[in-house]
């Protein structure tokens, strides 16, 4: 509405409303908003329509348009007012009301784009907005979402009425369970502890019955294509890396994005942001810091991406940082594929707590060295609903559809890369270069150097590759148990992905995608040689 652009409301969820007894004055909503307001029930398909056809009134003016002026506390819109004046003369897309508020806000981006022509006007903003700091006692991000939310709930009141008496439904008590200070705790590990056991479990018991099917075919297939050069670099370039990619990775990929998105679409996700409140604050981060973490869980991309609703550069810094750290996706499917499925779902459980505590202690020294404090936490906890399986099922398929159009091209270029390399005699090259950390430091087979190059385009294409490498996926007669689980640490936290690392670029810039990047890959090495040597005597195994 600031921005003084047509558009249109979508008044979602009426259904939820009426539910609560909750009346809504559409009307009275248009008229203080100035802005047209469509009722719509959007998991339903209810209303969709009319908004669209509202939409396509409003692009060809069909219907007149003047969003009201928002409002807000006197202190502030005084400010907000003078600001706007100094405005008036800076040449910019956006209107000089948006910009004051911006500005007052602290938006380094406006900020950039004003002090170009009018520095005078920046260091205005910013005294300003001291001197509302002073007066409210918190810093101007605070301050400004603040005035929004006591604008918003100033409207509420005026435009909806509680039509029956408020009885607490299950949806209330189940919210009063879950984020209860103690009692919400336990609910929260036993439900990501049950997440991550399903996604074993059922990932595991696919990927037995693909091998046993697909594998099964290799006699036919090799009798078919022969044993010839070309014939090998079908077989074990394309046809293998093939049944590697469906054996190994979408077993655990699709339960795992199904579960996360019926969590999500429940409501509890958000639940868990405000529990992880306290904690996250030990990192210089608040709760909602968790929701761009509990993305990496699917994928670190978005995730990163996610970090921008944290209020400061620091905190978004911080955010993305950890969030890297995060096992996403591709991760697991080493943790699963390799140590749950090799030496127990007990040791795959040890590394996710492993890798919490090590979130946890990183961010810490991060947060010590960016200067800085939290922020408070301020966010909307949607309604617990039952999850809508269409949409979860959708969700997870476009994910699933997502991986097999990016993951394949490059599981197949991967793999025929490796067999050609391996038919060429190249492979023993570069394992011997980089042996001195594969093997002298990490104690792993020469050729697992490769896969971690690999992983540098796809985390999954590691033990996908290691499998094309060694020509099973029957890892326990080629790796030994500290094998397994160096070779996953490493995996787990060293150099994030390439398209993670164009999102950190993205979003913090070159200086701090590189810093991150150098950060992890140096700690996943030395953590990866430290945990080789603590754990190979306990193992009975020799350097």
């Amino acid at each position: 509405m600031e921005l003084e652009t047509p558009m249109v409301i979508a008044l979602n969820q009426m259904d939820m409303a009426k539910k609560k007894g909750i009346e809504i004055d559409v009307k009275k909503l248009e008229d203080l908003l100035g802005i047209p307001v469509v009722p719509t029930i959007a998991i339903k398909g209810i209303g969709i329509f009319q908004l669209l056809e509202k939409a396509i009134e409003v692009i060809e003016k069909r219907v007149s348009v003047r969003p009201s002026e928002i409002r807000y506390g006197k202190e502030v819109e005084e400010r907000i007012i003078r600001l706007a004046e100094a405005l008036r003369n800076v040449h910019s897309p956006y209107p000089p009301r948006y910009l004051a508020i911006k500005l007052l806000e602290g938006d380094e981006e406006i900020e950039k784009e004003i002090s170009r022509e009018n520095p005078k006007v920046v260091a205005l903003a910013r005294r300003l907005a001291r001197e509302l700091e002073e007066i409210h006692g918190h810093d101007r991000s605070t301050i400004i979402t603040s005035e929004r939310y006591m604008v918003a709930s100033r409207i509420a009141n005026d435009v909806q009425k509680i039509t029956t008496p408020m009885k607490p439904s299950t949806r209330e008590l189940l919210h009063s369970i879950t984020t209860h200070r103690i009692l919400g705790y336990p609910i929260m590990i036993f439900s990501l502890f049950s997440m991550f056991y399903l996604t074993f479990t059922l990932g595991n018991l696919l990927s037995e019955i693909l091998s046993e099917y697909l594998y099964g075919l290799e006699p036919l297939l090799i009798s078919l294509l022969g044993k010839g050069i070309i014939e090998r670099l079908i077989w074990g370039g394309i046809i293998e890396g093939v049944i590697a990619g469906v054996t190994i990775a979408i077993p655990y990929i699709a339960p795992f994005y199904l579960i996360l998105y019926l969590l999500e679409d429940s409501g509890y996700i958000s639940r868990i942001a405000f529990l992880m409140d306290n904690i996250m604050h030990k990192m210089g981060l608040h709760g909602k810091a968790f929701i761009p973490l509990m993305l990496g869980y699917g994928c670190n991309v978005p995730a990163c991406l996610g970090c921008r609703i944290m209020e400061t550069t620091r905190e978004r810094i911080l955010a993305t940082f950890v969030t890297t750290l995060v096992p996403c996706a591709a991760r697991s499917v080493i943790i699963f594929g390799l140590v749950g499925r090799f030496l127990g779902i007990e040791w795959a459980l040890s590394l996710y707590i492993l890798n919490i505590t090590i979130i946890f202690v990183l961010g810490r020294l991060a947060f010590k060295i960016l200067p800085g404090e939290p922020t408070a936490l301020i966010m909307e906890m949607p309604d617990y609903r039952a999850p809508h399986l269409k949409t979860v099922l959708k969700q997870t398929w476009f994910r699933l559809l997502e991986f097999i159009k990016i993951a394949f091209p490059l599981i197949i270029a991967g793999s025929f890369m490796i067999k050609l390399a391996e038919l060429l005699g190249l492979l023993k090259v570069i394992a011997d270069f980089l042996s001195p950390v594969t093997t002298l430091w990490l104690g792993l087979p020469a050729i697992s150097g490769i896969m971690l190059i690999f992983g540098v385009l796809r985390k999954e294409l590691m033990l996908i590759m290691l499998a094309a490498a060694f020509g099973t996926t029957d890892f326990a007669s080629v790796l030994n148990p500290v094998q397994m689980l160096v070779f996953t640490i490493v995996a787990m936290f060293y150099i994030p992905c390439i398209a993670t690392i164009a999102a950190l670029v993205r979003e913090l810039g070159w200086k701090w995608a590189l810093i991150i990047t150098t950060v992890e890959i140096i700690f996943a090495i030395i953590l990866g040689g430290v945990v080789h040597r603590i754990l190979a005597p306990l193992f009975g195994l020799t350097k």
